[in-house]
């Protein structure tokens, strides 16, 4: 990965992650001072605060892949390490689908003369876990590489032994 690559996504990492807290920190101030532009009703707060929870775990994300990005760099990536921040990827992209399945809950009752819209937002969350099963199938190859990678650190060795 090249070093103009690296900062850039460093760049959009950090705007993102900065962007997110400031909307925490935005939405909880609504929420914990009562100032509601809203009616300040029940769901709408309850959506407030999965979103805030759905950053969080964005967060967590944009996190792993800044230090799989760090991996990438140092030439680290092809490591039992990796799998850490692989992980971290997968829990957060599931754990996105299970607050929009909470999301789709709440909302559902709302939606009973149109239970169309509860549906697709259903159809959503199991496109987001196919998100996440298409990661895990990624991280299934990169366990593959490094099994790889260390079987050739090992003959290559057996090889320096010969000569």
């Amino acid at each position: 990965m090249g070093r103009l690559t690296v900062r850039a996504l460093r760049a959009v990492l950090a705007v993102v992650f900065a962007g997110t807290v400031l909307l925490q920190v935005l939405m909880l101030w609504t929420v914990i001072s009562g100032n509601d532009p809203e009616d300040g009703s029940l769901p709408l707060t309850a959506f407030r605060l999965i979103v805030v929870a759905g950053m969080a775990v964005a967060q967590v994300a944009l996190y792993c892949v800044w230090r799989l990005v760090a991996m990438v760099r140092k030439g680290t990536v092809f490591s039992d390490a990796a799998f850490r921040y692989v992980d971290g990827v997968i829990g957060s992209i599931v754990a996105v689908a299970v607050l929009w399945f909470v999301v789709t809950a709440i909302n559902a009752p709302g939606q009973r003369d149109d239970p169309g819209v509860t549906v697709i937002m259903a159809g959503i969350g199991l496109a987001v876990l196919g998100v996440a099963l298409v990661v895990l199938v990624l991280r299934m190859l990169l366990a593959k590489a490094v099994a790889r990678d260390v079987e050739a650190a090992q003959l290559q060795a057996e090889l320096d032994e010969v000569i």
